[in-house]
């Protein structure tokens, strides 16, 4: 089984960035994504990224599995809500739920979050694994002119 660690962005190469976020399958239930990814847009993608981190001490990782880059993700605070996001690259989407259970892990063991937030786009139609996490469906939120399905997993 291949190992999953996580590690900060800006230890990963721009362009291993620009052509994750590139590839068209990713940016399918992205409605977000309305421009074209080069290295300026890593740059400000790794700059917003880390200022959460100076702001909050948690943040977006980047995602490695022995030691490869397959996605970036992670917590980021909005308001009171932590909420969790997960971008891989498709040869890694079957990584997702394994993914996301150790980040849930550790969202459980982090006493600043009494629980973690959700947003996805309404073209996600498979939320089974959201159910086997015990996440519970909220409500729809708009978020940049997007409207998002919001889910809440309680880590107390």
């Amino acid at each position: 089984m291949r190992e999953i660690s996580f590690i900060r962005l800006p230890e990963i190469d721009p362009s291993e960035i620009v052509a994750h976020m590139s590839d068209p399958r990713v940016a399918e239930h992205m409605p977000l994504l309305k421009f074209e990814w080069d290295d300026a847009a890593v740059a400000k993608l790794v700059a917003i990224k880390e200022a959460f981190w100076n702001r909050d001490g948690l943040g977006h990782w980047a995602i490695m599995s022995d030691d490869e880059y397959i996605g970036w993700g992670g917590f980021q605070k909005e308001g009171d809500d932590w909420d969790f996001g997960l971008v891989l690259k498709p040869s890694a989407f079957g990584l997702g739920a394994r993914i996301s259970r150790k980040a849930i892990d550790f969202a459980i063991t982090d006493k600043r979050i009494p629980f973690v937030t959700f947003l996805l786009p309404p073209s996600r139609t498979n939320l089974r694994a959201f159910d086997r996490l015990g996440a519970v469906f909220v409500g729809e939120q708009e978020y940049d002119g997007e409207t998002f399905l919001k889910f809440r997993l309680e880590t107390e």
